[in-house]
């Protein structure tokens, strides 16, 4: 099989321009076909209060009303997926910027309202994504820009978490690729103490995530990212890593970040 790399942005790596510039250089020295897929929350969250409109978060997680919507729409589609796309094909990475709805990518489902009414957000099933439409981009030469904008089939367009669109990519695309799947955000992986680089956690199986978050080590927003990641793991993909986007480079040498096994 041929090998996908398969790369999460989030965090600080798009809101600061140098280290998106840094990331993008690293990204397109790799070799092989490859999909970025990224979300922009901050940037959303932004644009937001500019016009007037409150951000609501529920355990981390955005509360997408229509207007939310329209912004995330705008953000997430619009000035960050083009301006990444308009990054890469000055590197020279025949870049595409997709949503779901582009090419039927991922079809989402709404998120039924339980205790919490979510709002426009989709969720994404084993069919979500169209491993038939991606292998023709990745085989045309194309390296898709994927973010997290994706559609239910019916005009409705959803708001689906990045971290949860790589996964289910990842997923997918193991079918016919070897697939890697890495996570790349601000920190340097897993840490013990989150405020002391040194305390990276190189590698976490399965067995270890109910106790890492009963100590506090995994918290917060790591616990759907690492939850997300052994989805992926335990469905196929070769490999999974979580680390510092500035050291991408260092997953040929075996020292990024955390990695993830079954």
């Amino acid at each position: 099989m041929q090998k996908l790399t398969i790369i999460k942005i989030g965090g600080n790596v798009i809101d600061n321009s140098e280290n998106l510039y840094r990331f993008l250089e690293d990204f397109t020295s790799l070799e092989g076909p490859k999909i970025l897929i990224h979300g922009g929350g901050k940037i959303a969250t932004e644009t937001s209060a500019s016009l007037g409109i409150e951000a609501k978060m529920v355990d981390g997680r955005r509360i997408t009303d229509i207007e939310t919507l329209r912004v995330v729409t705008m953000v997430y589609a619009g000035l960050i997926n083009k301006n990444i796309v308009a990054q890469l094909q000055a590197k020279g990475a025949n870049a595409i910027g997709l949503t779901g709805a582009d090419g039927n990518i991922i079809k989402a489902k709404k998120r039924p309202v339980k205790e919490i009414d979510y709002g426009f957000v989709g969720d994404l099933d084993e069919n979500s994504v169209s491993v038939t439409s991606l292998a023709h981009l990745l085989q045309a030469g194309f390296v898709p820009v994927l973010c997290a904008i994706t559609h239910d089939g019916e005009t409705q367009l959803l708001n689906t978490n990045a971290d949860t669109i790589a996964s289910a990519v990842a997923v997918a695309m193991s079918a016919q690729y070897e697939t890697h799947l890495v996570y790349c955000f601000e920190k340097k992986g897993v840490l013990k103490d989150v405020n002391d680089d040194a305390t990276v956690v190189r590698e976490i199986r399965s067995v270890d995530f109910e106790p890492l978050k009963a100590d506090g080590t995994v918290a917060g927003g790591m616990i759907p990212k690492l939850h997300n990641a052994f989805e992926a793991i335990n469905k196929g993909v070769t490999s999974v890593y979580i680390g510092k986007a500035d050291e991408l480079n260092e997953i040929a040498l075996g020292t990024f970040g955390t990695k993830l096994s079954p």
